[in-house]
């Protein structure tokens, strides 16, 4: 076995989601992922806390593509805008060649309870984060909390939808066509005037 070779820690995500597709997360051992990406046990946990990790790799990533988009908007953007730019950001880490690894893994959550209060912690983390980060921009609250809680449900939609075996569209512009829709959802005609 190799002690050590250039991208390893792809070898070993690759080999994981493979096997736990085939026989399932729980059914996996890291003794199991580390063989099949043909190095030790020892490496895979150097690089891994655990089996887990290897699915929620790079969370530190996403939470800073949201907020460097974020950071990038004009000093006085709107809360509306704030959330259309840590999309934006965002947008950058979901390419197109990332789709057919993220459906995977995907189905891998949605397949077992615990990795998907994983994934709910995960945005709960991103929402609490945009917050602060809208609170700093000074955005007052409740106006903070409802952008970010925004930011991470259309985040969440887009997601769902560029997983579709059907979508074939950019990350990007699926957000920025569920923000459009719930604009047109949240706007609300002006009051009928009394007689």
């Amino acid at each position: 076995m190799a002690r050590w070779r250039p991208g390893t820690r792809e070898r070993l995500q690759e080999a994981a989601l493979g096997l736990f597709a085939t026989r399932g997360f729980e059914q996996t051992t890291a003794t199991e992922i580390a063989e099949a990406a043909g190095v030790t046990e020892r490496t895979f946990y150097r690089h891994f806390s655990d089996k887990r990790e290897v699915l929620f790799d790079g969370q530190e990533v996403l939470l800073e593509a949201f907020l460097g988009g974020m950071r990038r908007c004009p000093a006085d953007a709107p809360p509306v805008d704030l959330v259309a730019g840590a999309l934006q950001g965002v947008a950058s880490f979901f390419s197109d060649e990332r789709r057919p690894w993220s459906r995977a893994r995907q189905a891998v959550i949605d397949a077992n309870p615990a990795l998907q209060e994983r994934e709910l912690s995960k945005l709960a983390t991103i929402g609490g984060l945009l917050t602060a980060a809208l609170r700093d921009r000074g955005v007052p609250d409740p106006a903070a909390t409802l952008a970010a809680g925004t930011a991470v449900m259309v985040f969440g939609a887009t997601f769902g939808r560029w997983l579709d075996p059907a979508e074939s569209r950019p990350f990007d512009q699926i957000a920025h066509a569920l923000l459009d829709e719930l604009g047109a959802l949240v706007t609300r005609p002006a009051p009928l005037a009394r007689p």
